[in-house]
């Protein structure tokens, strides 16, 4: 494929996979969702959101080059900040914080599902174990984040009173630097995988990326909407959040 055609062929995917999809999304972006809900949504997500700088780490030692890695490291900054209390991690602490959740009992991470462990672990394993092409790839999930993020920002304002703005501080700064990190990621992609092989790869990449988000979505779903089958261990809510 031409590079133009490898682009199509990418976004093609998150058109047909990406999580934006999923049934959960649908009901905790319609306010369908009830504060246990979306409480249990805020703390497994904050797993993934943690591990993702150890994915960045383990591929920045990778990259083979100072131009490379200085482009990519600003992703650890963006989610580990330059102090205390800030950077991504911190404001998604600030959303379980204004969920009603305990703060170390978020970090601790012994609440989280176990499909939630297993599919951000193996995300984390993939980034470590294949090509840096194939690394970087995994990434493009970020060309349609923006779109989730603008629709869950007023889809959440909009129906949970037990919403505000500054509990979903997480999400703007990300309107800017998932644009930013997907100029660079895209472009390595489109400069780098040439052959057929890698071009397969890249495509494989992003697709197990988005089986790894909607993984981690159908565990919520039958956890906490239907069948409501909690695994042993797994964060239980309060009855009076589920109201």
């Amino acid at each position: 494929m031409s590079a133009e055609d490898l682009e199509s062929a990418l976004r093609q995917i998150g058109a047909e996979r990406y999580h934006v999809l999923h049934p959960f999304h649908r009901l905790l972006h319609g306010g369908k969702l009830n504060r246990a809900q979306v409480q249990a949504w805020a703390l497994n997500r904050y797993y993934y959101q943690a591990r993702i700088p150890a994915k960045d780490a383990t591929l920045l030692a990778r990259l083979p080059t100072a131009e490379l890695r200085r482009a990519w490291r600003s992703r650890l900054h963006d989610h580990d900040g330059d102090a205390p209390d800030t950077g991504g991690i911190a404001r998604w602490l600030k959303l379980t914080d204004g969920l009603g959740l305990d703060r170390a009992y978020v970090i601790s991470t012994d609440g989280l599902l176990p499909a939630t462990r297993f599919a951000v672990d193996a995300y984390v394993a993939f980034v470590h174990d294949r090509s840096v092409l194939e690394a970087i790839a995994s990434s493009l999930t970020e060309m349609f984040s923006p779109g989730i993020i603008a629709e869950r920002i007023a889809g959440m304002l909009a129906h949970y009173d037990f919403v505000t703005p500054e509990t979903l501080a997480y999400f703007t700064p990300r309107l800017t630097q998932a644009p930013r990190d997907v100029d660079f990621a895209l472009g390595y992609v489109k400069q780098h995988a040439r052959s057929v092989a890698e071009q397969e790869a890249v495509l494989a990449a992003l697709r197990f990326k988005c089986d790894v988000l909607w993984a981690q979505l159908d565990a919520l779903y039958a956890a906490y909407v239907a069948p409501g089958m909690i695994p042993p261990g797994a964060f239980v809510p309060d009855p009076a959040s589920s109201q």
